[in-house]
């Protein structure tokens, strides 16, 4: 059922689709969609919840995994990319429709949203303590850029496009590595599986 609205909302928007529309199209009943969800708002919640659960789910699992601060980012940033291919239909929609969110749902999402930056902060504080990473940089407007810079992915992602998702986040890793590490440590794993040095990209 949510595939089928995802559909619909994609191609008329959430006000633009009725629940009849929605069991219609996923071939169920209404009391069907009423025994999962109370409502279409409802609905557009649990779409949200989907993905950031997902990603949520698996920063969590990366702080639990690495004791290396860096191996922890890197983890997570590699997840946090991979969502936007995973759930592209989930996220284009709740980005489209969030407006139409009730207060109780927004406080939700909000909640899990502050969970996953707490976890990029968390990573980022303890890289900075350890002296992983620059500590001239303030954690949380560190944490922020990571967050707004692949948040910004459901824009211009295509499934099809030049790069893989994989290769995108590497990217993504070796651009965060460099801004957030100390000098003589920048070496890194480029997207194309080899190992450069950050001298080496320049000479």
């Amino acid at each position: 059922m949510i595939q089928s609205s995802l559909l619909l909302f994609e191609k008329k928007g959430f006000h633009g689709v009725t629940v009849n529309e929605i069991v219609r199209k996923a071939e169920a009943s209404k009391g069907g969609f009423y025994h999962h969800f109370t409502s279409k708002e409802e609905l557009l919640y649990v779409i949200h919840d989907t993905f950031i659960s997902y990603v949520l789910e698996k920063a969590a699992y990366a702080n639990n995994s690495y004791t290396s601060p860096t191996d922890k980012l890197k983890a997570i940033i590699k997840d946090f990319v991979k969502v936007f291919d995973i759930y592209k239909p989930h996220i284009s929609v709740f980005y489209q429709e969030s407006i139409y969110l009730k207060p109780e749902y927004e406080h939700l999402i909000k909640q899990k949203r502050d969970q996953f930056k707490q976890l990029i902060l968390q990573t980022i504080a303890e890289g900075q303590a350890n002296g992983e990473f620059r500590k001239d940089l303030p954690a949380e407007i560190t944490s922020m850029a990571i967050l707004g810079m692949v948040n910004w992915t459901y824009k211009w992602y295509q499934p099809k496009g030049k790069n893989t998702i994989d290769e995108i986040s590497d990217i993504f890793i070796e651009l965060i590595l460099q801004a957030i590490l100390p000098n003589e440590a920048t070496s890194f794993k480029s997207y194309n599986g080899t190992i450069c040095n950050h001298m080496d990209v320049w000479e």
